[in-house]
């Protein structure tokens, strides 16, 4: 017997509430998805949407991320909310810091990620989650970064332009219908990073909603971090 995947499906995985601490004194709270029989083969950092607009570490892509990918690629997933936001986990001490606070966030999961020995991390982050990994990233020792929906509303073109040679991968994932940058615009944006990799999704939106959107968000995932466990299943024991 076997189920579809859908929106609410949670798959096998070793999950862990974390905490992570700031160099700023503040607490945050997290989750930890492992794959429940193997080592991971690489690890996302989640950077969640816009803290006044509703996003925490809950948002739909990063939930979803968390319940499947663990089972259907062995990759770790590490959420958490970023300051001063809440969800059901729990609360993040602090207040919102426009982008610019959050590297605090970002250094404290990127050291948790080193001393768990996590292998080859990524960030992922979307629509507000871009700014910060895009505005703080490169200080850190990721593969590279995921965008999805990068507005690129608090992140300076020359921030942005010293991911140019880097070293780092970024890929920009642009839906065509989306609310702040599309997909003509993100190629004269992001030409700053001549490696950059821009994927525009065919009708795609910023929020991604649905499970058809869901799941081409989720193969881009995978195709650059284990390519090799594709196409996604659909169905699951």
């Amino acid at each position: 017997m076997t189920e579809l995947v859908r929106a609410a499906t949670l798959l096998p995985a070793v999950r862990r509430e974390i905490e992570l601490r700031t160099a700023d004194g503040l607490t945050l709270v997290g989750e930890l998805a492992l794959p429940e029989s193997h080592e991971p083969i690489a690890t996302l950092v989640c950077l969640h949407p816009l803290p006044t607009a509703g996003g925490f570490m809950d948002s739909h892509i990063l939930r979803k991320a968390a319940a499947r990918l663990p089972a259907m690629a062995d990759i770790a997933v590490l959420r958490f909310n970023f300051r001063g936001v809440s969800s059901p986990r729990g609360t993040s001490q602090g207040e919102f810091g426009h982008g610019d606070d959050e590297r605090f966030d970002l250094d404290a999961a990127m050291a948790f990620v080193a001393e768990h020995e996590l292998p080859d991390p990524w960030l992922l982050g979307w629509s507000f989650g871009t700014e910060v990994a895009l505005k703080h990233g490169l200080e850190h020792p990721v593969v590279g970064a995921l965008l999805l929906s990068p507005p690129l509303h608090r992140t300076e073109q020359s921030e942005l332009a010293q991911w140019a040679g880097s070293g780092k991968r970024l890929v920009a994932v642009i839906p065509e219908l989306d609310d702040y940058l599309r997909p003509a615009e993100a190629a004269e944006r992001f030409a700053v990073v001549p490696e950059c990799e821009l994927v525009a999704v065919e009708g795609g939106k910023h929020l991604w909603v649905g499970e058809n959107q869901t799941y081409r968000v989720l193969t881009e995932i995978v195709e650059r971090l284990n390519p090799a466990v594709l196409p996604l299943p659909t169905e699951w024991p």
